[in-house]
């Protein structure tokens, strides 16, 4: 049976990209100056709140990390488009979904996606990045970062969509390589080899386990 793999944990096979790509989306960074735009501001504001979040000596207490890792979950939630990215990495079976099957899928990949990152986002020690440019097309852009991690610089943009006049996150590439699309890979192997409800059971169980104590 192919399984899922956890794509944040296995990036590239190594624990620095884990790192970086944990260290830039769930949690502040030192900003080089560079371009700004809307959505490089956007972006810079959600950072901004994370840091507030992560730097609160009242949240640091044992008694406060439930808190705590609710606050910056829904911080990061509020810029990425969880069902954005479940329709992508789902590819043309979503649309084969009924509007329940579709909620069930989006909560389940979030969990997976947010259970998987968590831990690393609470232990963050800090890091740098670099805004270097941006990049709109109608209601799509492109914010282009450079991660900064001590003598290496690793490319990590983020692919965003405008909607309802916000811009909110539907991918992230790292050093070329789309969160997306490797998690699509993941899921067009295995409703090749089995079902859609495999699939599903198959994140279900994923979650369970990260969610797990």
């Amino acid at each position: 049976m192919i399984a899922i793999r956890n794509t944040w944990t296995e990036w590239r096979g190594s624990s620095l990209w884990f790192t970086v790509l944990m260290m830039v989306i769930c949690i502040g960074v030192v900003a080089v100056p560079g371009y700004a735009g809307p959505p490089t501001d956007s972006m810079k504001s959600t950072i901004d709140e994370v840091l507030r979040i992560v730097k609160e000596k009242e949240l640091k207490q044992p008694a406060k990390s439930e808190e705590r890792r609710h606050l910056l979950e829904k911080v990061v939630s509020a810029r990425f488009d969880y069902t954005e990215m479940s329709r992508r990495a789902l590819g043309a079976p979503w649309n084969q979904l009924t509007d329940q099957q579709k909620q069930e899928f989006v909560d389940l990949f979030q969990t997976l996606l947010t259970n998987s990152y968590a831990d690393k986002v609470e232990t963050y020690s800090g890091e740098g990045v670099q805004y270097l440019n941006e990049r709109t097309e109608k209601e799509y852009a492109e914010v282009r970062t450079k991660v900064l991690s001590g003598k290496t610089e690793i490319p990590l943009d983020y692919r965003l969509v405008n909607k309802a006049d916000d811009w909110r996150v539907y991918d992230v590439v790292v050093d070329g390589v789309s969160l997306v699309n490797n998690y699509r890979g993941q899921f067009t192997k295995i409703l090749r080899a089995s079902s859609y409800s495999d699939l599903v059971d198959q994140l279900r169980k994923k979650s369970d386990k990260l969610k797990a104590p």
